[in-house]
């Protein structure tokens, strides 16, 4: 016995499709990452996007722009949503990374977001989270 083969609609493959595009998207935003306390335009702004994983190791997401003498913008596309922490600083000799004296303290002005700051070394991850949802996100932050 033959058993008959329906070819499914167009219109019902692309409903198909459609469905298993939205079903498999995840939805991301921008962060802008607004950096006051910029010295004298020399260098560049480094901003990275963090995870607890990867917390003051290697970032997922980040981008950088040319320092600006008071204020610089730096905007990190497709962070998808959570929670996130930002951190900053002001690659002044442009070798990226951020220079540290002998005994490991930075030489480079740094910050994370919600200005957090450690009492003897980096901030806590939790102190310097942010939620990040399908919106464009302005994290302000001041380089120390």
């Amino acid at each position: 016995m033959r058993t008959a083969y329906h070819k499914p609609s167009f219109s019902r493959a692309m409903l198909w499709l459609a469905c298993a595009l939205c079903a498999g998207s995840a939805s991301a935003a921008s962060v802008e990452v607004k950096v006051s306390g910029v010295a004298g335009g020399k260098g560049k702004i480094n901003a990275a996007v963090c995870d607890k994983e990867h917390f003051l190791k290697d970032c997922t997401y980040s981008g950088s722009a040319p320092a600006q003498a008071g204020q610089t913008t730096v905007t990190i596309d497709n962070v998808p949503k959570g929670t996130w922490a930002v951190l900053v600083y002001q690659d002044e000799n442009q070798n990226n990374k951020l220079d540290r004296n002998f005994i490991g303290v930075p030489k480079e002005n740094y910050a994370f977001s919600r200005d957090a700051r450690g009492k003897f070394g980096p901030p806590d991850f939790t102190d310097a989270a942010i939620e990040i949802g399908d919106d464009k996100v302005v994290v302000p932050v001041t380089l120390k």
